[in-house]
């Protein structure tokens, strides 16, 4: 019997581990058996190219390294992480919460390519890819951690004024990167029909705890079916 696969994706500063993290405790004290990963798998040895890739050592610009080629060293390290920590349990009926996964590279390699239908053709060539020739599962339900543009520059600019400096990694050198980020998200969205989760009030974002019970209300209506 499958089990389900929920996705939290979002931008940088939208909240996903927490929500990650309180969802899955939720759904425990639910009764269900759950698991959560996140991506990419860092503390894996399949991470290394995805190691390389961010740090700049193909290149210090996002743009040296093809949206097909980047998106083949993201796609290594998750089926790893599947065949090696949750096939079994998914395959068994366990409920899968996975901070970002196929959808990231979908946002982070569809922003290099300007042509709509180069962005399609690069999408079905992903899908194929990753849930077809690799056999990795399609996501169940997808949640969007919705953050609007100025709030997400704001949360930016803080955390480089904490640090002292540059943070990210080689995507966000990209001119206008945030914006790409933000325009990309409404298209996959449109286009996967994912469930958009609004995370602020009033130009703030709201308390995890809020987000989550709008996070909670959507994922468990799925995990009924």
């Amino acid at each position: 019997m499958k089990g389900k696969l929920f996705i939290i994706e979002g931008g940088d500063g939208s909240g996903k581990a927490t929500q990650t993290r309180l969802l899955t405790e939720h759904l425990q004290r639910d009764g269900y058996a759950v698991k959560a990963v996140s991506y990419p798998d860092y503390d894996s040895d399949s991470s290394a190219l995805v190691k390389m890739y961010l740090r700049g050592d193909f290149g210090k610009d996002a743009d040296a390294v093809n949206p097909y080629a980047a998106s083949a060293f993201f796609a290594v390290d998750r089926f790893a992480s599947y065949q090696m920590k949750w096939k079994d349990f998914y395959e068994k009926g366990g409920i899968v919460i996975a901070d970002r996964y196929t959808t990231s590279n979908m946002l982070y390699q569809m922003i290099k390519i300007d042509d709509p239908a180069e962005r399609r053709a690069y999408l079905d060539w992903l899908e194929d890819f990753e849930f077809r020739k690799m056999g990795l599962p399609a996501p169940d339900l997808v949640c969007l951690l919705d953050v609007p543009l100025a709030v997400t520059e704001e949360l930016m600019a803080e955390r480089t004024g904490k640090t002292g400096g540059q943070t990210g990694d080689i995507h966000e050198g990209n001119e206008g990167f945030l914006k790409k980020c933000h325009d990309a998200y409404d298209e996959l969205a449109a286009r996967y029909h994912w469930q958009r989760i609004d995370c602020t009030k009033n130009g703030k974002i709201k308390p995890a705890e809020e987000i989550h019970e709008d996070v909670y209300q959507t994922i468990v209506r799925d995990v009924a079916k």
